[in-house]
């Protein structure tokens, strides 16, 4: 039978008492069916929704019932192996709960816990119901606990942001081991920094700053979930007309994680004229993986130190930009779009912001200067875009699937301005399509006009022009339906 063993408490040498068992489970929630934890009913059935405190360790582990201004205790039999240390938390400070739960031949089974309060013999906690909410919610997404460590550092033990030292601590001691041992341990170094007397103001407030950034992010396993093809397939034409070879080329290279569930070796890097789509590629294919999405504009990135943050010994240091998309993304596994590739400037001395990146796609982690732990990125997947392959290093390219976009025929880019351009701008600006005609040669003279053009923002910029000038012929001078012939194409965007 597996038992966990309470590590934190130092004031007494008791051992803690334990009754139950702990199972794994990865379930993203709870129900009558899979509880959080189970209690035992053999003397008695519980209410639906019952009200008392869970026991601190060195009495039992079981939980104090409020019936009719009288206790009953009942041992609990039970606990999803992630929130042990959650249930021991609010054992030890004495929180009032609210328990909803079921009996069954099993015991009570508890799927939902809500605060109520703090007892006269415990401390105010951070952020009460709503500190517990996000706590159960965070457990809930991770994975069960790895093995226990031989030697873990011991700590002891008001935002809903993890912004305060109270609820960074509460926070280290409910999630546990459900964080990678490596972070585990970071954190409680940094936190005794930022409790630390000892050490300046301004160490303090990095150490607290870090930890902070690290636990607002979700630490997850690196199992993905299979692709459907032809949902990913129907995303992509909606975001991208035409370049049916190139889409094809995508979901072949995505479709690996249908087999392996892990991601594909190499990112995608989106080589093509401006304006022929790759960021909106970029943008489809992390909706197909159902990941977040972060970007980093290389161009305007001139200094590596950008990226890989600054040393916590100048007072005006701060994380890299590679560091604050994990946290603004709030997840371990994201997307990470990388636009203009290619115009990457070298920065100070001989450093090349790009080559920052290379321990970034190589999969073996990333250590901020800021934050000087090492963040594991196998669950990151890159996609870059360029205008021009020639002045990416070959090291860089290496580490990606290289796809190269054609630039739009004329006959493409009129069924781009008819059905998809002008539509969404007209729309946009209210009007109707009976309010507005445009002639065979009015398209023609518009596609004239923008042949040589690469990409198709030209003719997006020229639809928002001819939609604007049609509602202003409408509201100024009364019209009722505009039309548009090749001549007033031509007078139209004769200074384009």
């Amino acid at each position: 039978m597996a038992v966990f063993e309470f590590n934190d408490i130092k004031k007494d040498n008791k051992s803690e008492v334990v009754t139950y068992e702990v199972f794994d489970s990865d379930r993203k929630s709870a129900d009558y069916n899979n509880p959080i934890l189970i209690i035992d009913n053999n003397k008695r059935q519980w209410a639906h929704h019952s009200n008392g405190m869970f026991q601190s360790p060195l009495k039992g582990s079981g939980f104090e019932f409020r019936v009719d201004d009288t206790i009953e205790i009942a041992d609990i039999i039970k606990i999803d192996s992630r929130f042990v240390n959650l249930i021991k938390w609010l054992g030890e400070n004495h929180i009032q709960v609210l328990l909803s739960g079921r009996n069954n031949d099993e015991g009570y089974c508890v799927y939902k816990i809500r605060e109520t309060g703090v007892s006269v013999r415990g401390a105010k906690l951070s952020a009460q119901d709503g500190f517990l909410q996000f706590m159960m919610e965070r457990l809930f997404l991770s994975d069960p606990p790895g093995p226990e460590l031989d030697e873990e550092e011991e700590i002891e033990g008001d935002g809903m942001k993890l912004t305060s030292v109270q609820s960074i601590t509460d926070f280290l001691t409910c999630a546990g081991r459900t964080l990678p041992d490596n972070i585990n341990q970071w954190a409680r170094r940094n936190l005794a920094v930022a409790k630390s007397s000892e050490v300046t103001p301004e160490e303090r407030r990095h150490a607290q700053r870090a930890i902070s950034m690290m636990l607002s992010i979700q630490w997850k396993n690196n199992y993905f979930e299979s692709i459907d093809p032809v949902e990913a397939r129907r995303i992509l034409d909606e975001e991208l007309y035409g370049m049916d070879k190139v889409k094809q080329r995508i979901i072949e290279t995505i479709i690996q994680i249908n087999r392996t569930h892990t991601l594909p070796a190499y990112g995608l890097l989106l080589i093509g004229p401006a304006g022929t789509g790759k960021s909106q590629i970029a943008y489809a294919v992390a909706r197909i993986l159902k990941m977040p999405w972060a970007t980093l504009e290389m161009s305007s990135i001139n200094d590596p130190e950008q990226l890989t943050g600054s040393s916590r010994i100048y007072s005006n240091a701060k994380p890299g930009l590679i560091m604050e998309s994990f946290a603004e993304a709030e997840s371990s596994n994201l997307v990470f779009i990388i636009n203009e590739l290619d115009k990457a400037a070298s920065g100070k001395g001989n450093a090349n912001p790009a080559d920052v990146l290379l321990t970034l796609l190589d999969n073996l982690g990333f250590t901020d200067n800021y934050i000087e732990c090492n963040i594991p990125t196998t669950g990151v997947y890159p996609i870059a875009t360029a205008n021009d392959k020639s002045q990416i290093s070959a090291p860089l390219m290496s580490r990606f699937a290289v796809i190269e976009l054609p630039d739009y025929t004329v006959e493409e880019k009129k069924v781009i301005f008819t059905d998809y351009a002008m539509p969404k701008v007209l729309k946009r600006m209210g009007l109707k399509d009976t309010e507005f005609i445009m002639s065979d040669d009015a398209l023609d003279e518009l596609m004239s006009i923008y042949k040589d053009t690469s990409g198709i923002r030209d003719i997006e910029q020229a639809a928002e022009h001819i939609a604007a000038n049609a509602l202003y012929q409408i509201e100024a001078e009364g019209k009722s339906v505009v039309e548009f012939s090749g001549e007033d194409i031509i007078n139209l965007l004769s200074d384009n």
